[in-house]
């Protein structure tokens, strides 16, 4: 299995994609009070770094933002994943709490400003890949009910396997065929950059999490302008 931003790298050349593994996932139904105090405290730093600051004057949003531009996406409601957690922390004080796994990798997120996702890698078919949309891609929004198909525009950078969309506007909504679980055992987890902020740091804190919380067996490969081509670890 490989990950690929070969198609786009020239476009956004500051580009870096961290994709960590992780295998044999023992997730806790509940959240760990461990995890849930180091939780706690990622959320009260963002509040106090973020709290008083025009979203654009953050740079791991800013970044994001201008990229959204680059590919046609103006309107205000389209924001990245990580501009959106931050944004609900400003107004509740915390993040929504999904489950274990995401909760944990949404911090991950929080405290270094960068967009992160995950899908279950049971349910990806052949390569992932980061590319501009194609006729013919399909997307249904993860918790939209009924189903319904909202493919990506001409142009729209995706996250996508060989058969579907895996998030719609790179990185603001994920699809509902491959999320992670509470039974998923595989996880694929990206850590997207466009060169802010430290993202060998947060490499190393997800990777922390994981194995601590999850008994997960992690490893991981990063994507960027010299190697925009990589084999996922089995």
């Amino acid at each position: 299995m490989q990950a690929r931003i070969d198609t786009i790298i020239e476009r956004f050349p500051d580009l870096q994609v961290a994709v960590v593994t992780a295998n044999n996932i023992v997730a806790p139904e509940t959240v760990p009070q461990g995890l849930a105090d180091e939780i706690a405290a990622i959320e009260a730093d963002s509040l106090a770094l973020h709290g008083d600051k025009g979203m654009g004057e953050i740079p791991g949003v800013s970044v994001w933002r201008e990229a959204y531009k680059a590919f046609g996406v103006r309107k205000t409601s389209y924001r990245c994943s990580v501009e959106r957690l931050i944004r609900k922390v400003r107004r509740d004080g915390k993040m929504a709490q999904i489950h274990p796994f995401v909760d944990a990798y949404n911090a991950v997120s929080l405290k270094h400003v960068f967009p992160l996702g995950a899908d279950d890698r049971d349910k990806l078919v052949g390569d992932v890949c980061f590319r501009e949309a194609r006729e013919g891609d399909t997307f249904f929004a993860l918790g939209q009910q009924p189903p319904r198909n909202d493919p990506p525009k001409s142009g729209e950078i995706i996250y996508a396997d060989d058969r579907k969309v895996l998030c719609r506007r790179w990185n603001w909504y994920q699809d509902i065929r491959s999320p992670v679980t509470i039974e998923t055992k595989r996880a694929v987890v990206t850590i997207q950059s466009l060169g802010a902020g430290d993202i060998n740091a947060a490499i190393d804190d997800l990777e922390r999490l994981l194995r601590i919380w999850f008994d997960a067996e992690v490893a991981h490969v990063t994507m960027d302008a010299t190697n925009p081509v990589v084999d996922l670890p089995a």
